[in-house]
């Protein structure tokens, strides 16, 4: 008698937890790929490698959706599924052709495909992706008899080609909207923070949720929410209608439920967050989108000149996005930054405050020295994020005292040669038409997927679900989770039609 092999008696099921770990690329802002890979090591992630605005890593189908609905800092989350070269349009169009788009693409179903391109071969995106379009349509005419629709605005399916030289990545966009748009923003100011910037300083900062935070100009409320869904380790993806992947041939909608309702890793935050803005209408909207976010137990919004500020009575953090003379400016820009910098020496003492902007002039009217310099886009402006340590006294005392400036990984990161270019300019470094967030990964070599996922973890049955919606004064409704409420899931939240409906009381 032959006993089989271990191996051999274990291999389907190997190759079954294999077949569950896949490769994907979740995209973030030049600057942000270390915080976004240290979120996704946290939240479980295999192979998590950094790259340009991007960051890969592999994982199941449950690791997809946590990706989509729990990451601060990534923008979208895409899925490769096939790596090849192509040095002519013709070698785009026979290499998407080959794959059997049957599998994906219903006939029923809609499509679109987005195209990023860093080459010499092609110079033009928009052709790239008519190519793409023109493979998997023909193929499925050839073997169907009929053709697929083109859906640009809302479609069923959306690819995303990436050139760059000859180097093509054809891959499936899980996310759909990009997932900065988080959908607790009622109304906007002008040049609102992007959401997921926002993110990505707060956790630069190392703040958690440790004490008061503090945005002394607020403008919409950005960075206030984004502190509060911090401390309270909440997921973003909480305020979203949708995602791509819901209309995904196999998406599970049990799993996904699951992952929404599950709110387990959420904490209690018990200190609390300030927001203040001179201009009144900045005011109104913050609180408006506070509101509508339902943290107006965490947040407090109300009008005030900085010019005004006084030492908090509790250990606090600063993190604030001044004008920059841009799109937003003051009738005395310099005079403003000085003002920041009297505030900050004189009424924020024993504290950290941190400063994204965009000018050299204007952080030189600041006149402290910064413990470090973050280099940041804000869209197309090549800014920077500075820390500045407030201490009480001289900095011989301070130090004699035990103080310590600047921390060790501090030191290392300002001693890295070539951070900023010799005699640099702020200005813009991208062309105008090229947003952050489309700049996509540039030539990157995948790794292969030497690790095995352990088995899907069981979910235990997650504790109740408090939700309770309110009107607010734009005639929208939302829910508050700080407070007590009736629990509902996921796809409770749809009507017959499939369409994302809020809901009150009632509901």
């Amino acid at each position: 008698m032959v006993i089989p092999s271990f191996s051999l008696i274990f291999a389907p099921v190997i190759y079954k937890l294999m077949e569950q770990e896949f490769e994907m690329i979740a995209k973030t802002f030049m600057g942000l790929e270390p915080v976004l890979a240290k979120e996704l090591t946290q939240l479980g992630a295999n192979n998590v490698q950094i790259g340009r605005r991007m960051v890969s890593f592999t994982g199941d189908k449950e690791m997809m959706y946590r990706a989509n609905f729990q990451l601060h800092t990534a923008i979208r989350i895409l899925k490769p599924i096939k790596h090849f070269k192509a040095r002519s349009a013709d070698d785009v169009y026979n290499e998407v052709k080959n794959i059997d788009w049957t599998e994906l693409i219903g006939l029923d179903k809609t499509f679109a495909v987005d195209a990023v391109v860093f080459s010499e071969e092609f110079r033009h995106s928009k052709f790239v992706s008519y190519k793409v379009k023109d493979a998997i349509v023909d193929q499925l005419r050839e073997k169907t008899g009929q053709r697929p629709n083109i859906s640009v605005s809302n479609p069923d399916l959306r690819l995303n080609i990436h050139v760059s030289d000859d180097d093509c990545t054809l891959s499936l966009d899980s996310s759909g909207e990009s997932l900065h748009r988080r959908g607790y923003r009622q109304e906007s100011v002008e040049a609102p923070l992007n959401e997921v910037l926002a993110a990505g300083m707060i956790l630069m900062t190392g703040w958690h949720g440790e004490c008061d935070f503090i945005d002394p100009m607020c403008g919409s409320g950005t960075l206030l929410i984004e502190a509060a869904l911090i401390a309270r380790n909440m997921a973003p993806g909480v305020f979203r209608k949708e995602y791509a992947f819901e209309k995904w041939n196999d998406f599970d909608a049990e799993l996904f439920d699951e992952i929404y309702n599950d709110d387990s890793r959420e904490v209690e935050f018990n200190h609390h967050i300030y927001g203040y803005d001179i201009d009144f209408k900045s005011v109104n909207t913050a609180l408006l989108n506070v509101k509508a976010a339902g943290l107006t137990n965490n947040i407090s919004v109300r009008q005030a000149d900085f010019k005004d500020f006084v030492q908090p009575s509790e250990k606090s953090i600063i993190v604030t996005n001044p004008p920059y003379g841009e799109r937003i400016s003051t009738p005395d820009l310099l005079g403003t930054y000085r003002m920041i910098g009297e505030r900050f020496k004189h009424q924020f003492k024993g504290n950290d405050a941190w400063v994204l902007s965009y000018r050299e002039e204007c952080f030189d009217q600041i006149g402290l020295k910064p413990s470090i310099k973050i280099p940041l886009y804000n869209g197309s402006l090549e800014c920077e994020f500075r820390k500045y340590q407030m201490f009480d006294g001289k900095l011989k005392d301070f130090r004699s005292d035990g103080g310590i400036v600047k921390t060790d990984e501090e030191r290392r990161q300002m001693a890295q040669k070539h951070r900023f270019k010799q005699n640099r300019e702020f200005k813009q470094r991208l062309e105008a038409q090229e947003e952050n967030e489309a700049a996509d990964i540039r030539s990157f070599t995948f790794h292969s997927l030497e690790k095995k996922r352990d088995a899907r973890k069981e979910f235990k049955p997650r504790k109740e679900f408090n939700a309770r919606f309110e009107e607010n004064r734009g005639g929208h409704e939302h829910f508050d989770r700080s407070r007590g409420g009736k629990k509902f899931s996921r796809s409770d939240r749809r009507d017959k039609g499939g369409k994302f409906r809020r809901y009150n009381d009632e509901g």
